[in-house]
């Protein structure tokens, strides 16, 4: 028996919104990773990566930890911090 999945027809909150705009640097440095883990898994097959390509993904890799750190701080709720 085949089961019907409901059609989602709402539209995403405020809230959803706003959760997606604070974590946008965070979901964009990530997708700058990928893009740079991307290349060197090509240059494998061009002769292998160079130091360029390595610092490239090392930067990108620092800096999804920083707006990881960012995003972080952010949502700490600051009545619970003692």
């Amino acid at each position: 028996m085949r089961k019907r999945l409901a059609l989602v027809t709402a539209e995403p909150t405020a809230a959803d919104l706003a959760a997606i705009d604070r974590e946008w640097p965070l979901i964009a440095a990530e997708l700058d990773l990928l893009d740079a883990e991307i290349a060197m898994l090509y240059a494998e097959d061009h002769g292998g990566p160079t130091d360029l390509d390595r610092r490239r993904v090392r930067r990108a890799a620092t800096r999804v930890i920083r707006a990881a750190v960012d995003v972080a701080d952010r949502t700490i709720d600051p009545r619970r911090v003692a």
